[in-house]
């Protein structure tokens, strides 16, 4: 106070503090004043107010202790996924050796025993075989969705046209077959790590080649530039999918259909939504059973 009265010119001041009452609590006060000074800026009065702000400190203290369990509870949680994660990789690295040896000797097996067994023994034999595969394609997938967040993404130009034409290449058999079609043109160079959004397109084309209509399969590929980032959206003329749904199919091994219907492990679409989680977008479907789907992302500029 004496520094503000003697040693300044403002005229306005303002202060809080505590005091401690005779219950053995704090009272928190915040006070403010207006100041007249003569013609050498000598103090002459002061008139101003004092108002009782201890609820108002009692909340901010709360909710500070409130911010700081939230922030050890997410560091916690962030630390757990980590955890999990490279669980994951090391698990699913490891039970590849030993289930490619199942395989190998279940196959070994099938060729030079199939015709001294009976068709139940056969069956058997087959059934294992499917199941080892099936394994096989899930300790992939779980590779593949722990590596996203593991990599390190090196960002440079990438032009979407060309990951697309490739994809066009990949998928040319199975277009062959279905009578399929993608249309894409005039997509944009985005500031990116390659591998990632060529795996984020694929799993989209690939998943709009599977859940195919009757019809042969129709995809547009096509992209809206807006101020502040990129829209892509996938579209097709497949299954669709229902309302209720579109937030479930972006959880890992979530599946609406069942395997015997359609292969795949309910990987895909969390690595989709893995992917553009990195890169700070968004991701999303709109569709009606019956009238196919649009899959679409932001990717910031």
């Amino acid at each position: 106070m004496n520094h503000f009265l003697y040693e300044t010119d403002e005229l306005y001041w303002s202060d809080s503090y505590r005091f401690l009452k005779s219950d053995g609590n704090y009272a928190y006060l915040f006070e403010k004043g207006y100041l007249t000074r003569n013609e050498k800026s000598e103090p002459i009065r002061m008139i101003g107010a004092t108002r009782d702000i201890t609820l108002q400190k009692e909340t901010e203290l709360i909710l500070k202790n409130l911010n700081e369990k939230l922030e050890k509870r997410a560091e916690q949680l962030v630390n757990s996924n980590l955890e999990l994660e490279r669980f994951a990789y090391v698990a699913s690295h490891d039970l590849q050796e030993p289930l490619r040896m199942v395989s190998s000797f279940l196959q070994l097996l099938q060729k030079k025993y199939e015709a001294q067994l009976d068709e139940t023994g056969n069956k058997y034999i087959h059934l294992a075989v499917d199941g080892a595969d099936r394994m096989k394609r899930l300790i992939s997938d779980l590779l593949q969705f722990s590596r996203v967040s593991s990599t390190a993404i090196a960002l440079q130009p990438v032009d979407t046209n060309e990951i697309v034409e490739e994809l066009k290449n990949l998928f040319k058999n199975k277009l062959f077959e279905s009578g399929g079609v993608i249309h894409s043109s005039n997509l944009p160079v985005i500031m990116a790590d390659k591998t990632p959004i060529t795996q984020l397109l694929q799993n989209l084309i690939g998943n709009a080649l599977k859940y195919r209509s009757d019809a042969p399969p129709e995809i547009w590929v096509e992209c809206e530039e807006k101020e502040n980032e990129f829209v892509f959206s996938i579209k097709d003329n497949g299954l669709g999918i229902d309302s209720k749904f579109f937030e479930k199919i972006f959880v890992i091994f979530q599946r609406l259909h069942n395997k015997n219907e359609y292969s795949g492990t309910g990987i895909g679409l969390a690595i989709c939504k893995k992917i553009v989680d990195r890169f700070n977008g968004k991701i999303w479907v709109t569709s009606e059973p019956g009238k196919g789907s649009v899959f679409s992302f932001s990717f910031p500029k």
